[in-house]
């Protein structure tokens, strides 16, 4: 059976239908991984990115997942063992929740942003920690948010208070794992244009307050993605890459 230690890659992204998700498919089909897309409901643009991805010259499967059900996980998980072991992880499907202030924010949407923002990607952690053990190694990748020490006000304090715990995840389980090897590292980002964003020109009028002058785009963070799954960053674990444009 293939693995991490013979260079077969594959790699689990998880909200890989959209946004950075979909750049972090295309960018990793091109660096040699074989990709299974996770996606909540979109089948057709999560077909749209395996034909991208099978275009490069990579395998690639789809597979609808309610991260926040770890029985949908474990049946992701298992979808993927048709590529062979799985050697990498982006968890990265997230939702922002209610907009504004936390004392207006409905607590039902609030709890569920927690559970796909916080337990969706503990769930996808600990499978992957168990297949990777087997497989020999391997690599995970958080997309976490400059959000987490921003803090948000006014805007979703909910889902920075998510996205801290995603760095406090990535820091505790890097050392969890280490001697299995596995590493586990975060990448996050500021604002990107995609369509997360309840205001679809937030990325235009935050740009001012962007050190670089402008909010990132997709393929910037997929890069850093890729560079972490890479044997480049073979001892980098534990990081948290923001790429924010000096945010």
């Amino acid at each position: 059976m293939a693995s991490v230690r013979d260079g077969n890659r594959t790699t689990v992204v998880t909200g890989g239908s959209r946004g950075i998700g979909a750049a972090v498919c295309r960018r990793l089909a091109e660096d040699g991984h074989d990709v299974v897309i996770g996606y909540r409901s979109d089948a057709a643009a999560a077909e749209k990115v395996a034909e991208e991805v099978r275009a490069a010259g990579r395998r690639c499967l789809t597979g609808a997942v309610d991260t926040s059900d770890a029985g949908a996980v474990d049946r992701l998980f298992d979808a993927a063992a048709e590529l062979g072991p799985v050697t990498g992880l982006v968890n990265n499907a997230g939702i922002s929740g209610p907009n504004g202030r936390l004392a207006d924010a409905d607590p039902a949407g609030m709890r569920q942003a927690l559970e796909v923002n916080v337990l969706g990607y503990l769930l996808c952690a600990r499978r992957a920690v168990r297949e990777m053990t087997a497989a020999g190694g391997g690599a995970i990748v958080n997309i976490s948010s400059a959000a987490a020490t921003l803090g948000s006000p006014g805007q979703y304090v909910h889902y920075a208070a998510a996205k801290a715990a995603v760095d406090a995840l990535t820091i505790g389980l890097s050392k969890e794992v280490a001697a299995d090897g596995i590493r586990v590292n975060c990448v996050a980002p500021g604002t990107v244009w995609t369509d997360f964003h309840e205001d679809p020109e937030r990325p235009a009028r935050v740009a001012a307050a962007v050190p670089l002058g402008r909010a990132g785009r997709p393929d910037e963070i997929s890069g850093a993605v890729s560079w972490l799954l890479s044997p480049d960053a073979s001892y980098t674990t534990g990081a948290v890459l923001r790429v924010a444009g000096g945010l």
